[in-house]
């Protein structure tokens, strides 16, 4: 039970981070957000890592936890070409599905058995996650990449540009189709990562993971001389981007090893549920019927798979 709380705790976590981004991302560049928001990640987790770092980190760790911080950069990279390129609808939702999906086969492969019941609430998960996170993408401007999932729904436009209004999108589904399965299988690399890394070392391989991740941000940001603070409200929101991503990875960091990867990866990808709520409350954004049935369905599958998972 601790751990379903722990990845619910994490889609909480990722859905702020990715609103926030959102937010910032309409007035700022997106490599701005991405670059300020991985700093801050990795600063969060910096401040952290006495309180959970007992035993020194294995070599094995650490490379885990890099390669969870490289699949979530590429995941953001690729999920980012797709929006450009084709509608919100049809890169967000392969990429959340594609993230719990792989992350379920590779549990499964790795020998994990969760019960039936629990089973039946992972199915139902998938298309709860499409609902939400379709209507999430295309309601909200997904935010910049800050190293986590949630926050790696970067928004239409150039790169240095701030993000533009998502129907000027390209039709160009094909492109998005297989930029949200690239995106999708980088995203579960990341859950993977860190599920295989192992809890001996503490939140070394969670360091590790920033670490990669705010090195790619950083040599994407001098690639593109793009090193430069965002104006005073996105700096904002981009530091709240990046400590909400951060608490994100933390929390599902301890719920995958507390529980089986297959359930704590799908339960942390309904994240986009967080993001919709938030638009309704903060932005009175409209619920849709879409909306209502991937909520009232993701509801459902956390109730199956808590009962199961007790069971």
């Amino acid at each position: 039970m601790l751990a379903i709380v722990l990845a619910l705790a994490s889609a909480i976590g990722y859905g702020g981070s990715d609103f926030a981004a959102g937010l910032a991302s309409r007035s700022a560049g997106v490599i701005q957000v991405t670059l300020l928001a991985s700093a801050v990640s990795a600063l969060v987790v910096t401040a952290a890592l006495p309180f959970a770092a007992s035993h020194p980190p294995s070599a094995a760790a650490l490379a885990w936890g890099a390669v969870a911080g490289l699949g979530g950069t590429t995941g953001a990279l690729a999920l980012y070409l797709g929006f450009r390129h084709a509608a919100f609808s049809v890169a967000g939702p392969i990429s959340a599905v594609g993230a719990a999906g792989f992350s379920v086969l590779a549990g499964l492969l790795l020998g994990e058995r969760p019960t039936p019941l629990a089973l039946t609430g992972i199915v139902l998960a998938l298309p709860a996650i499409v609902g939400v996170s379709a209507s999430a993408a295309s309601g909200t401007v997904a935010g910049a990449a800050s190293g986590t999932v949630a926050s790696a729904a970067s928004a239409g436009g150039r790169p240095d540009e701030p993000a533009g209004d998502p129907a000027t999108a390209a039709g160009r589904p094909a492109t998005g189709v297989a930029a949200g399965l690239i995106a999708g299988a980088c995203f579960a690399l990341l859950f993977i990562g860190l599920d295989r890394a192992g809890s001996g070392s503490g939140l070394w391989p969670v360091a590790a993971t920033q670490v990669a991740e705010l090195t790619v941000a950083l040599a994407v940001a001098v690639a593109t001389r793009n090193v430069r603070l965002p104006g005073p409200r996105p700096r904002l929101l981009a530091a709240i981007t990046g400590a909400a991503g951060a608490a994100g990875t933390i929390l599902f960091f301890f719920a995958s090893h507390e529980g089986f990867l297959a359930v704590t990866a799908v339960l942390t990808s309904l994240y986009p549920a967080v993001t919709i709520v938030l638009a309704r409350t903060v932005l009175g954004e409209r619920l849709t019927v879409l909306r209502l049935a991937g909520l009232t369905l993701a509801a459902a599958c956390v109730a199956l798979i808590a009962v199961g998972s007790a069971g």
